[in-house]
Parts: C-alpha cells; sequence; structure tokens
C-alpha cells in the first residue's frame, strides 16, 4: 500500500503543474486572442484605403479563432482503473544492482511506468511486480 500511495502523490503533483500550465496558456491566449482582433479590426476598417489590407484583417481574424479554440478545448482525461485478484501487500523494493532499499521518494512516473533511482549506486531501473508462483 505505500507503494501506490506514493505513486498517487506523485501523479496528483503533476496534475498541479499540468493545471498552473493550462492557466497559463489560457491567459496568454487570451491575450493573443484580444491583440490579433483589435488589429484585425484596424486592418478592416483601413481596407477602405487600400483593398489588401482586407487580407490582412481576415488572416488575423482566422488566427484569433483558431487560437480561441485551441485553448477552450477540453483535455481528454484518462482514467484508469487497478483492479487486484487478492490481498495486497506493502513489499519493500530492492535495488538490482546493489540490493539497497528503494524509498518512495526515489520512485518517478514516466510515460505512465515508474522508474527508480536507487539513491545508494545510482542505477535507475522499471519498477515491476513480480508474479507470485
Amino acid at each position: 500500500m505505500l507503494y501506490w500511495a506514493s505513486l498517487e502523490a506523485k501523479l496528483n503533483s503533476k496534475s498541479l503543474d499540468h493545471i498552473y500550465f493550462m492557466e497559463l496558456k489560457t491567459v496568454l491566449g487570451g491575450l493573443a486572442i484580444v491583440a490579433l482582433l483589435f488589429f484585425g479590426v484596424i486592418f478592416a476598417l483601413a481596407s477602405v484605403y487600400a483593398p489588401t489590407r482586407l487580407i490582412v484583417a481576415a488572416l488575423l481574424f482566422a488566427v484569433a479563432f483558431v487560437i480561441g479554440f485551441y485553448i477552450t478545448r477540453k483535455p481528454k482525461t484518462i482514467i484508469q482503473k487497478v483492479e487486484f485478484s487478492g490481498e495486497m501487500k506493502a513489499v519493500s523494493i530492492k535495488c538490482p544492482n546493489c540490493a539497497g532499499s528503494i524509498d518512495s521518494k526515489s520512485i518517478e512516473i514516466k510515460d505512465g511506468v515508474p522508474y527508480a533511482t536507487c539513491p545508494y549506486c545510482g542505477h535507475t531501473f522499471e519498477v515491476t511486480e513480480e508474479p507470485k508462483w
């Protein structure tokens, strides 16, 4: 259970970083949209004097709408459910290189796979569950 709790804590901290990035992306995208729409209106009004400015205004509007679509779309939510076919016991993790104990702070999730780094020898390895038979 200790292993799964540490993985859950690491996933929660990474999702908070993702939320902050999403907020920053939304704010910067909103500022870009306002600027593009402002200049699009200016160029559209100035197209009275030079008709080619209407093309530039249309491009500015199009880019503003593309950015608006990009920042307002909902991120895909992936839900993973784990079903265990028996009793769960916490097992200590040992380094395959030096047999040193690995604590929960040494485990990182990369592309959905847990990796551990040994604090004694520096060896990085994939954390796998060995079959019980």
